[in-house]
This record gives structure tokens, sequence and C-alpha cells, in this order.
């Protein structure tokens, strides 16, 4: 358990999350996944035809159509400043198909990268090469805003009633970390919302982004506000977002590496975080 413990602490720092008390710190959190005093190599890619992105239409806030039918999103923004930051602005294009036709547009050359949230697994490393990882999702308690908890949380939550979707890598996660809790599996995370409302549990546990999502809704209704965290357990949560291209591509994905870098430095990306995440899960 310490060892387990020492692990999410230290994730904490190579992100540069900080412990936050109540539901935010006082201005919101931003992920720091980039060392700034890295020095990566800047590309050459002026031999390079195009640059086509390829995204899927129907996951906001990353890809969607907005009011005037224009495709919009944090993976449409972020891929434009790519090629800015790449020099090649003239030369991008951004392509939404459904997500099950990605992977063959890829191979079938009809794009060079795909940028969806493909999960960089050791399965999917045989097919693609990655950039970095430019977006994790982190853990996150919620509860009642009258009785949140503040960090150092491990020994406060002793013997509290914990809401947690059943099967899912969060309920692992909890009840490998966090093992003094009362755990209550629920079949859907709504059902786990209604609960923490109801007061039949003290928290919910699970993915961060969701619960920002829902904590900024009308049907949270104010109720509830973030307690500890962030926690980034990988070998539960995944390594997060990157972005994709054909195996044999590896020194455009070390390009999107090193304009994925310059985004973070320049803080473009916070500004496109704090634009679609207003309720940050950090």
């Amino acid at each position: 358990m310490a060892i387990r413990w020492i692990t999410i602490v230290l994730m904490l720092a190579i992100t540069g999350a900080q412990w936050l008390t109540g539901a935010r710190a006082a201005e919101p959190q931003v992920p720091v996944l980039w060392d700034a005093k890295e020095r990566l190599p800047k590309p050459d890619l002026a031999a390079l035809p195009r640059l086509r992105f390829l995204t899927t239409i129907d996951f906001p806030p990353f890809n969607f159509f907005d009011g005037a039918g224009r495709l919009s999103g944090f993976h449409v923004d972020l891929a434009r400043a790519i090629c800015a930051e790449l020099g090649i602005a003239e030369k991008c294009q951004i392509q939404a198909l459904p997500w099950a036709e990605l992977d063959v547009a890829l191979q079938k050359g009809e794009g060079e990268a795909i940028i969806a949230g493909i999960a960089a697994t050791p399965e999917s490393r045989s097919k693609y090469a990655f950039s970095r990882s430019y977006l994790q999702f982190p853990a996150r308690f919620i509860m009642p805003k009258t009785n949140a908890l503040t960090e150092p949380i491990f020994d406060r939550l002793r013997g509290k009633r914990v809401g947690v979707v059943a099967g899912s890598a969060h309920e692992r996660m909890l009840r490998d970390y966090f093992g003094t809790v009362q755990v209550v599996p629920f079949a859907q995370l709504e059902e786990l919302y209604d609960g923490l409302k109801a007061g039949k549990v003290d928290a919910g546990f699970g993915d961060g982004m969701r619960f920002a999502f829902w904590l900024g809704s009308s049907n949270a209704a104010a109720c509830c506000r973030f307690a500890g965290g962030p926690y980034l357990a990988p070998e539960y949560l995944g390594s997060g977002m990157a972005i994709a291209t054909r195996a044999n591509d590896p020194a455009l994905a070390a390009a999107f590496d090193y304009a994925l870098q310059e985004i973070s430095v320049k803080g473009i990306f916070a500004e496109f975080y704090l634009r679609y995440f207003p309720v940050s899960f950090f």
C-alpha cells in the first residue's frame, strides 16, 4: 500500500499537479506535461507535401460541429496550433470521420495523423507511432460541499462510503490505493451521482473529466465539489491522449512532440484547456 501511495504522489510531482483544497485552488489548475527546460530538436518539414489530421465528428468538447456547421473543438484547435508551430499552416488539413474509419483512412494514406484519443498500448504501438501524451485523465474524489475533505485525504477517508462504477478501472484503483474506505459499487455513473446527492455515499471516485462536466451542469445543482487529488496512475488509467501516425513514420510523431512542447511553454495549451474545460479536472 505504501509503495502504491508513493507512486501517486510521484506522478503528481512529475506532471506539475498540486494538492488541491476544496473544489479547486483559487485559480483553475492546468496540467503541465512538458518540461520547459528540455530541448527538443526543431523538425524540418519543408519536404512534407501536406499534413492531414484525421479526427472524429462526435466527441465534444474534443470534436464537434458548431452552430454554423464548422468543425470545432479542442482537438481541432490543437491540430491547427501544431501546424502553426511547425510552420506548415498552409499545408494543414483536418478531416472528421466516424471512429471506425480512422485507422483504415490512415493506413490507406488518406491522412498522416490521427488526433482522436487512440490509446497508446503495447498492441496499438505495433500499428502506430505515437507522440508523447498531451492530456491525461486523473482520478478524482467528489463530495458534498459541506463535507468536502482536503489533503492529506487518505486517513480522513477511513470508513467513508465511497461510490464508484462497478467493474471499472477506478474501482480497482480505489480498492488498491484506498483500502480503508467502504466501497459502494454502482452500475451506472448516473446512479453514483444520484446516490451522492441523496446521501447514500459520502464521496464518489472516478474520472475527473466526467466529474468536471457533471459538477458544472445543472444536474449537479451546485451540490458538490472536488476533494483531494488529482491522482494519476497509468497502470490503471492509461497514459492519456497522444497523436498517432503510421508505424513507419516516427519522425512525424517526434515533430509533434516539438510542437506540443512549444504550445505548452507558450501558454497556448493552457488557453485551449481552459476554453474547453472551464471546470478544470486537475
